[in-house]
């Protein structure tokens, strides 16, 4: 039997599914009185809160980082022995490093490296970084970490530029003239002790040259043997001669037949 669409059952039907979805609707007013709280996913009752507002009002509220998450890097300075080896393995080269040595040793890190290099810049551009933690990996002393901090946008690309460095710039072109005039001081040092070796050297020639002496040929010596000498040679000789007694040969051994007799005849 076909139902009867009137005009007045159109508009009943209508009705009644508009109070079905403004129902739902109040069903989830009703449910979202309560809000949410912020927890974090590896909480027990994160996936038991099926209802409620699930948006949080950020910055005042935030979810909780998981303590192993990766995000901004950051170098503790005074750990840092300024040893380059981050800046090498970035594949995106955000790390930059300039490196000023020292004559003599600056201090020691938290592991007891001992430091003989400043860092006159130690930027980090987190807007090239690929978070790879390489730079973390290769780290000796372990003064580069990644950290939780991950919410650090910026309006200017310019600001995601961090600088780790302990040093202004006046004195890091104090640092510089400092090393500049140990270097010649060095080399100043280096040269007179050459100029010396030189000096010492040419004397040691010029002296030898003045003296004219050369080292005597080696000749050797032969004694001519005299008639007393060897006369006594001679009397040794025959005194050896004498007391030596010489080996008698010995006997070679005959074997003796004997002839039979007559016996042996008679009785055969």
């Amino acid at each position: 039997m076909k139902k009867n669409y009137t005009y007045y059952n159109s508009l009943k039907n209508g009705f009644y599914s508009l109070m079905e979805g403004l129902g739902l609707t109040f069903q989830h007013f009703r449910a979202a009185y309560q809000k949410r709280k912020p927890i974090g996913i590896e909480n027990k009752d994160y996936f038991l809160q099926d209802t409620g507002i699930v948006t949080t009002e950020y910055p005042y509220e935030t979810i909780p980082v998981p303590d192993n998450g990766r995000y901004r890097l950051h170098n503790e300075i005074d750990d840092c022995i300024v040893c380059d080896l981050c800046a090498k393995i970035c594949p995106v080269n955000c790390i930059d490093i300039v490196p000023i040595k020292s004559p003599e040793e600056i201090g020691k890190t938290s592991d007891g490296t001992t430091k003989r290099i400043y860092a006159a810049t130690f930027d980090i551009d987190m807007a090239k970084c690929c978070y790879c933690g390489l730079c973390t990996t290769v780290c000796p002393t372990e003064c580069l970490t990644m950290t939780k901090t991950f919410d650090y946008s910026e309006y200017k690309v310019q600001n995601m530029n961090y600088h780790f460095t302990d040093l202004s710039p006046e004195q890091a072109e104090e640092k510089k003239k400092i090393f500049m005039e140990f270097e010649i001081e060095k080399q100043r040092l280096k040269t007179e002790a050459t100029k010396k070796m030189t000096e010492i050297v040419n004397s040691e020639s010029t002296t030898e040259e003045k003296a004219g002496e050369k080292k005597p040929a080696f000749k050797p010596v032969i004694k001519i043997a005299s008639k007393n000498t060897e006369q006594k040679n001679e009397l040794k000789e025959n005194s050896s001669d004498e007391n030596t007694s010489i080996p008698k040969p010995k006997p070679v051994f005959k074997p003796i037949i004997k002839p039979p007799t007559k016996k042996d005849d008679q009785d055969s």
